[in-house]
């Protein structure tokens, strides 16, 4: 039997998701809600049988099986409350969980026992998780250190400037590198204790004017982070590096040897004079000192699908077998903690101070 969708939010993320959903035997996108004009009608033309809805309400009173929230960050808390009020919907809602610590203990207090799974695609990169494979089966031995790099472009342009500034965004170290404290508890298996960081806006948006203001957001920063197992953990984010062959590389270090993910940026904005880079997993042994190449292709229709390297199909693909039983395999609890640490990295970076995580 089909699953019936309902999607909140219907912008640029939110049609990757209707990309992908369409890729998804047996899912179907039957009922969306986005109020921004242009966006729902480039939204209608990916999923023309689907009825737009005039309010969360009416959505909500729809006969659906799922709901996908992908509305801008700030949007999250009050959406979920409301799917709280009037039903237990299975939910798969976008990063971040919330975007600051009130909304968070709100939350916190609906939680227990509903079907919440957060949307962490970068978890379910092929390269990423063939790292996760390699490292869940010992092939570096004991693990100690965690290096995770993003050179990257800047924010794009959202529907009414949102991302521009922290009290809509929760910051960038919550927008942007929650992925990241995500994979760092997932990969160490362990919670943090401290978090220290340094960063600042040097390039990006400086010249942009909105009603609100300058944009305040960060464009680089480091974030040291210590973690109950005494692993360590390091993230290097810069989003004026578009330049860069790979978006993202992912250093994990053991006892036995290194292993990285290499993941490069998204297709559409690859050079087009230059075949884009294939994303792989690189295997360095102590013993032999010979690295030792793992290729992860993507398939071409899930690259067309959207800008996360497959991602977002394989995350689709387990949320829906969630839906018949399977498991919630990224939980309320893992979306909660990647925004408690990247709130404490802004904080520190704001007070100059390392930050004890309760």
């Amino acid at each position: 039997m089909t699953k019936r969708y309902g999607l909140i939010g219907s912008g640029m993320m939110g049609q990757e998701h209707l990309r992908n959903i369409a890729l998804i035997e047996g899912a179907e996108v039957v009922a969306f809600f986005e109020p921004d004009e242009g966006m729902a009608q480039a939204s209608q033309s990916l999923v023309p049988k689907a009825r737009r809805m005039s309010s969360l309400e009416a959505l909500l009173a729809a006969d659906l099986d799922a709901l996908v929230i992908a509305s801008p960050n700030h949007c999250h808390a009050e959406q979920l409350t409301a799917i709280a009020q009037h039903s237990d919907l299975p939910v798969l809602v976008e990063k971040p969980l919330c975007v600051n610590p009130e909304q968070a203990d709100r939350l916190s207090a609906l939680a227990a026992d509903r079907h919440w799974w957060v949307a962490m695609e970068y978890r379910y990169m092929p390269p990423v998780a063939e790292l996760i494979r390699q490292v869940r089966q010992g092939v570096i031995g004991d693990l100690h250190m965690l290096t995770i790099r993003e050179h990257r472009f800047p924010f794009l342009h959202k529907v009414n400037h949102w991302n521009r500034f922290n009290a809509n965004s929760g910051g960038t170290l919550v927008e942007k590198c929650c992925h990241f404290f995500d994979l760092m508890r997932l990969i160490l298996q362990s919670n943090p204790i401290r978090v220290m960081a340094t960063g600042g806006q040097a390039v990006n948006h400086l010249d942009e004017q909105y009603p609100e203001g300058r944009p305040d957001i960060l464009d680089h920063a480091y974030v040291l982070v210590d973690f109950e197992s005494g692993q360590k953990a390091c993230l290097e984010l810069s989003m004026f590096s578009e330049g860069s062959e790979y978006q993202e590389a992912i250093s994990v270090v053991g006892s036995s040897g290194k292993i990285e993910a290499l993941v490069p940026g998204p297709g559409r904005f690859w050079m087009a004079d230059r075949p884009a880079p294939l994303p792989k997993v690189v295997l360095s042994p102590r013993a032999t000192q010979a690295p030792v190449e793992i290729q992860t292709p993507v398939d071409d229709q899930l690259l067309a699908a959207g800008d996360h390297n497959g991602s977002t199909y394989y995350q689709h693909e387990g949320f829906y077998n969630s839906l018949s039983g399977g498991p919630i395999e990224v939980s309320f609890e893992d979306g909660l903690w990647a925004v408690r640490m990247g709130l404490a990295a802004q904080q520190s970076i704001a007070t100059g101070q390392a930050i004890t995580l309760q």
